[in-house]
């Protein structure tokens, strides 16, 4: 399963979608089987035996569980339109990302401060730098973790220290309990 990072980078990304995936049942297992090449792989891929996949394809089956529907969906939207995703991270990587969460943070300061975490709804402008390093992590196959300290470092740096101009003594911040995150690039 994925993490609430990984997540709201797949929300983003589908926000740029110049052209809506298809919408019928054999349409989906048509696409997948285009990008995957075989019944067996989409089989695979979703859970379901190859002769299920073929009947889908032909129509035979129209109404799949919608356990599977939800996976067919899945499958689709990952795979769709990946250039336009692509052209939308290096924009994103050029300009910054903003995130909108609501999540307890935790930091660690100089002694006589409280580091109890505590819940904040923020919204905030990551500069270019944390939006490469943040693709650049997800491209690597890191964790929701590593996610998370990055997007922790550069809320930690903008909105925490404001650029340098407070809380000099402040030298990490964690993002824990996500209540909800979305990201818009």
């Amino acid at each position: 399963m994925a993490g609430e990072i990984e997540d709201a980078i797949e929300r983003a990304d589908q926000e740029a979608f110049t052209r809506q995936p298809p919408k019928t049942l054999t349409g989906r297992i048509n696409y997948l089987l285009r990008q995957l090449g075989s019944a067996k792989a989409v089989a695979a891929e979703l859970g379901v035996t190859a002769d299920s996949v073929n009947r889908y394809r032909r129509g035979a089956r129209k109404h799949p569980p919608k356990d599977i529907t939800a996976k067919i969906d899945d499958a689709v939207r990952t795979r769709w339109q990946p250039g336009v995703r692509k052209r939308r991270r290096q924009r994103a990587a050029a300009a910054g990302i903003t995130v909108e969460t609501r999540a307890a943070f935790g930091y660690k300061a100089a002694e006589g401060s409280t580091d109890e975490p505590r819940f904040r709804r923020l919204t905030v402008h990551l500069p270019p730098a944390y939006a490469r390093r943040l693709f650049d992590a997800r491209e690597q196959g890191a964790t929701d973790q590593k996610m998370r300290e990055i997007i922790a470092e550069g809320i930690k740096e903008v909105y925490f220290q404001d650029g340098g101009r407070r809380a000099g003594d402040l030298y990490e911040v964690e993002m824990k309990n996500i209540d909800y995150l979305d990201l818009e690039y």
